[in-house]
């Protein structure tokens, strides 16, 4: 595809395409939810929302590790964030019913906004430490019987080459919820649709989904543990190796 072949699609197909399915499956969902169908658009509708814009916006979608999911398992789900086409990826084809923490900000983008609410994602206040927490504690009763909750422990979307450190707030839960984290690793979207800008581009994507790891056991103070544990896993970085200090010689 040429540059000039790119741009007439992304601005006469993909964009309008985007917009008006948005606003579709937005309205729907907010209707369904106020006559008392919330679950038929958290799943159903927003799955054929993202996986319609993931091939109308040219993801070639691969998704490796499904068997590590273990069925009716509830599980803390974090990823890392590298573009906005992260979120059509995970919810089109991560097999899972699962809740978002989500920033306030994103509640007063129209329709989006309501239709999120509507679904029962967790919005959170980021300047408000207390009020964020509180918020994700609400909602922890939702998770049984293979509802999850979906985190981006860096907080935001990363620019390319940028690595931000995981946020603890996941991790906590996990623990004090005693729910197995499932991490997940991103790739791709980057390059399809950077941060902060409108250069898209078709093109392959991968969802790549790790062997979930245990919080039984551990306790509060673990949490940097199990934070460094998920990171390491997440960025395939090996983690910083225990040496231990040579025996002393007696003279």
């Amino acid at each position: 595809m040429t540059n000039v072949t790119r741009a007439l699609y992304k601005w006469l197909i993909a964009i309008p395409c985007f917009g008006l399915s948005t606003l579709f499956f937005g309205v729907l969902i907010i209707a369904l939810a106020l006559i008392g169908y919330g679950d038929l658009g958290s799943r159903t509708l927003a799955v054929a929302w993202a996986r319609f814009n993931s091939r109308i916006l040219g993801m070639a979608v691969s998704v490796e590790g499904l068997k590590h999911l273990r069925p009716n398992q509830s599980y803390v789900i974090t990823a890392n964030h590298i573009s906005a086409l992260d979120i059509l990826l995970i919810y089109g084809y991560l097999p899972t019913e699962l809740k978002w923490v989500m920033k306030k900000e994103l509640r007063r983008v129209p329709v989006i906004g309501a239709a999120c609410q509507a679904m029962g994602h967790i919005i959170i206040d980021r300047s408000n430490s207390t009020s964020a927490a509180e918020s994700i504690q609400h909602a922890a009763h939702k998770l049984v019987n293979g509802m999850c909750i979906l985190f981006f422990p860096e907080g935001t979307r990363t620019k390319p080459g940028r690595v931000v450190p995981f946020k603890k707030g996941a991790f906590r839960l996990a623990i004090d919820l005693a729910l197995p984290v499932l991490p997940m690793t991103i790739e791709g979207t980057e390059h399809l649709l950077p941060t902060e800008t409108l250069n898209w581009q078709p093109g392959a994507v991968t969802l790549r989904i790790h062997p979930e790891i245990s919080t039984l056991g551990l306790a509060s103070n673990q949490v940097d543990r199990l934070c460094n544990q998920v990171e390491a896993v997440t960025r395939g970085t090996p983690l910083p190796s225990v040496t231990k200090p040579a025996p002393k010689l007696e003279a």
